[in-house]
């Protein structure tokens, strides 16, 4: 089965990102939110993308239109029934990705491969919500998605050769490298960069050096595009509480567990470049901007 249209559930940043990814490679994409508002900022946020990119000379006013005329935004589940492949990218919660995997596979066509862009909670959980464990996978993105080059190919016990083989074509089909991980906490990518990053806040905890010259460090020192600190501030200092709690669930492994600092300043609202305030100070920026 080649996909050919594929449905994605959320069109918040990531939702939205795969979306927009999905449609400008040729596919028919149908993406769903919960209310016309959440859609309606979410399909302005693509095009707002787009017309970046038309402003830039990337992409031709012609080729943006044509990818959001492959594009539908719809808040009926039952839109997406016909869809070969569908994508949660709804709210990091396990009981929610459950129900909507239990309610997708009462809907979609009996050869619908269900996908979940999850960072960190079990899909095999989510399979076992469905009638069809064998074509249930995890699609993690990257973000932003339309510039990041790798998906994470998650696969379970239960998951058929066939939905692994399809989900590898699917994501060079839309100009992906692919990877395959197997279904624990962090896949490849987090159980890597997860300890890394919480050792920078360590690192900052214990006085060893400043915010600036930790980042700076790992930037001029190691070559990395970004500082771990800037980095914990672009992806959200909450998602990363999060994703660390999950993993030492999983592990119980002192090197994911959150330091102290990342608890103090995800209770206190500084969740980073989003709240405007994280390690650095974002807001401040602003108003000198």
């Amino acid at each position: 089965m080649a996909i050919r249209k594929v449905g994605v559930v959320g069109c918040g940043l990531m939702g939205g990102g795969i979306a927009q990814t999905c449609a400008a490679a040729g596919l028919e994409t149908v993406v769903r939110e919960v209310s016309e508002e959440f859609l309606r900022k979410g399909m302005k946020r693509i095009d707002a993308f787009l017309q970046g990119g038309v402003d830039k000379g990337k992409l031709t006013a012609a080729r943006k239109a044509e990818t959001l005329g492959r594009l539908k935004g719809t808040t009926q589940a039952g839109d997406l029934a016909d869809c070969d492949l569908v994508i949660e990218a709804v709210i990091e919660n396990i009981a929610e990705k459950c129900k909507l995997f239990a309610e997708l596979d009462a809907i979609c066509k009996p050869s619908t491969i269900l996908a979940s862009n999850t960072s960190s909670l079990s899909i095999i959980e989510m399979a076992a919500a469905t009638k069809r464990p064998g074509l249930v996978c995890g699609l993690h993105f990257f973000n932003p998605v339309p510039l990041m080059r790798l998906v994470e190919v998650v696969r379970t016990i239960s998951t058929s050769e066939a939905t692994l083989a399809e989900a590898h074509a699917f994501a060079k089909a839309i100009g992906k490298t692919a990877i395959t991980a197997k279904d624990t906490p962090g896949f490849v990518v987090n159980l890597l960069l997860v300890p890394y990053l919480l050792d920078a806040i360590r690192a900052l905890e214990s006085g060893l050096a400043t915010r600036e010259d930790i980042d700076a460090g790992m930037t001029l020192g190691c070559g990395h595009p970004m500082g771990p600190l800037a980095l914990l501030d672009f992806v959200g200092l909450d998602t990363t509480y999060y994703i660390a709690n999950i993993m030492f669930d999983e592990f119980k492994e002192a090197k994911y567990a959150p330091p102290p600092l990342l608890k103090r300043m995800v209770l206190a609202g500084h969740y980073g470049k989003k709240s405007g305030k994280g390690f650095y100070d974002y807001a401040a920026k602003a108003t000198k901007a």
